[in-house]
């Protein structure tokens, strides 16, 4: 057994390198999408140059020059942008292990969806995301992808299909973790065995004296360009583990469907700018349309709806907080204390403490969206709070 403290540590550490290994993976991948869609054909262009463009940043001017095809002679250095990529999924993949797998029972399992043991949530996950990738590749290699359009609604429906099997198994952080894996894991294998290598085939063409096939470029283009729409989305269901309102609702696949269209959206509208096309300023409006319509979603579908509606403000406050209090320090002050006593834990889960009256009553809101709008808390129910227990509690607040 790891030490809980140094536990914490390297939990801490693996989410640091993989937002800044994502950080770069973002960033230079918006970069050449803004560089592919911002050249220019000019006159007096070497042959095989689709276009140009001119930059300035940090006081010097660049001019960037995209062949078609490839140049007539490689330079002697080439900066391979692959790395970004792959340490941004090996980070991701062991903060899924250390904090999904290994804490399967806290993060991933919850006995009211699926009575999992231990070891088949990371069996179920892993091998979910292999098989995603050989359906997403199959899809892509398939008729329809010969239609952006087609395919971009393939994919669509494969991911909420996808989705919905992770909500049927695993409890719904869990699922929105796996769904944004799921959708990394297409983005980085793209660029492990399709951009790369198509890259490194066009080079080897060239040092032999041969001609690169154009189908090579294009279809690491076509990769790339779901990378670009879809980076989004991945990003919101990464950052959701944190925010039980949306991945605890009755319609979280709905609500992952809105932020597709809402990601890809506001990515067109910058593609749209970047290559000179004009500002598509309606996007903007589609896509608060469909994050109200994801807001409307948790809201509706939140577990509080169905078992809270009978909570008032009628009972004396005094009373109802003494109840709420009871309920709140014998389901969750084993952990949100000052010294807790919940195995593996040696600190309050971020800081708060709900062992006094006074620090109940003070952390008030933040139990009202785990406990009460959402049942996100305690995890999984792993100390089985009852719902008179929640009613209590959300009696006391209306009271306030």
């Amino acid at each position: 057994m790891i030490d809980p403290q140094i536990s914490e540590w390297i939990s801490q550490i693996l989410r640091w390198i993989h937002v800044i290994t994502a950080i770069a993976w973002i960033g230079s991948s918006f970069y050449f999408i803004h560089l592919d869609l911002s050249l220019k054909k000019r006159e007096g262009l070497p042959e095989g140059v689709g276009g140009e463009a001119w930059q300035v940043h940090g006081g010097g001017f660049y001019n960037m020059r995209k062949y078609l095809v490839a140049p007539p002679e490689l330079p002697k250095e080439l900066t391979w942008f692959k790395w970004e990529s792959y340490s941004t999924w090996i980070s991701g993949f062991f903060l899924i292990v250390w904090v999904y797998y290994l804490h399967a029972d806290l993060y991933t399992i919850d006995p009211a969806v699926r009575a999992l043991a231990p070891w088949q949530a990371p069996a179920i996950g892993i091998a979910a995301l292999v098989v995603s990738w050989f359906v997403y590749e199959g899809l892509c290699r398939s008729p329809l992808g010969k239609s952006g359009l087609a395919l971009g609604i393939a994919l669509f429906a494969y991911i909420l299909l996808a989705a919905y099997g992770f909500t049927q198994v695993f409890n719904g952080r869990a699922a929105f973790l796996h769904t944004g894996a799921m959708i990394a894991t297409w983005m980085s294998a793209s660029v492990f065995f399709i951009i790369i290598p198509n890259q490194k085939k066009v080079v080897a063409t060239l040092l032999a004296g041969g001609s690169p096939d154009p189908k090579l470029g294009k279809e690491a283009k076509l990769r790339s360009t779901h990378n670009n729409y879809l980076t989004l989305p991945v990003i919101f269901l990464m950052l959701s583990n944190h925010y039980p309102l949306a991945w605890s609702s009755r319609y979280a696949v709905g609500i992952i469907a809105c932020i597709l269209i809402a990601g890809a959206i506001i990515r067109h509208f910058f593609n749209s700018q970047h290559a000179g096309k004009g500002s598509p300023w309606w996007t903007w409006g589609l896509a608060a349309a469909a994050i109200v319509l994801a807001i409307w979603l948790s809201i509706i579908g939140k577990p509080g709806n169905a078992n809270m509606a009978d909570a008032s403000a009628t009972a004396a406050p005094a009373a109802a907080f003494e109840e709420a209090a009871l309920a709140i320090q014998s389901r969750c002050s084993m952990c949100h204390a000052a010294e807790p006593v919940w195995d593996g834990i040696t600190i309050a889960p971020k800081g708060v403490r709900l062992d006094t009256p006074e620090e109940i009553a003070r952390h008030a809101e933040i139990i009202r969206i785990q406990a009460v709008l959402t049942h996100a808390m305690p995890p999984n129910n792993i100390t089985e709070m009852t719902l008179d227990e929640r009613k209590a509690v959300a009696t006391w607040l209306a009271t306030r």
